[in-house]
């Protein structure tokens, strides 16, 4: 390799060090967080599982939302507890994983629904099938 290669090595490996994880930077950054970023994506979608399952609202949106109730003021007065703000972000995050449809009617004064997705419904199945195992599993004798 010759030395001016070298050079522009040890500049892109500097620029690395001082633009990490996405801040603005150079392309050599950009395109070494890309390909970081691709080999998570497995990873990253098991994340996304744990970070639904392992929520109490984020069940408790899903199952609400499955048992026919779509508008977000009225799965506010559905679930006790949760307020507008944790909502609003659990409907987000549940939309951006695929998991809700999001639905806007262009109406005075705008109307907003969610359904479940696919996902939404084999997610909620599984969350049915641990609740059962949950049960079975207090239940005294049935082991």
């Amino acid at each position: 390799m010759c030395d001016r290669h070298a050079a522009i090595l040890d500049r892109r490996d500097a620029r690395q060090q001082q633009a990490p994880s996405g801040t603005p930077g150079t392309f050599w950054c950009k395109s070494a967080n890309m390909n970081a970023k691709k080999n998570l994506s497995a990873a990253s979608e098991y994340r996304q599982l744990e970070d639904v399952v392992g929520c109490k609202w984020s069940v408790s949106v899903l199952q609400a939302v499955g048992s026919g109730i779509t508008r977000p003021g009225a799965l506010e007065r559905h679930i006790a507890g949760i307020s507008t703000k944790v909502l609003s972000e659990r409907l987000r995050k549940l939309t951006r994983y695929g998991l809700l449809d999001k639905q806007v009617y262009a109406e005075v004064p705008p109307r907003t629904e969610y359904a479940l997705t696919a996902y939404g419904q084999k997610l909620l199945r599984i969350i049915s099938q641990i609740r059962s195992l949950d049960e079975a599993i207090r239940k005294p004798g049935e082991r």
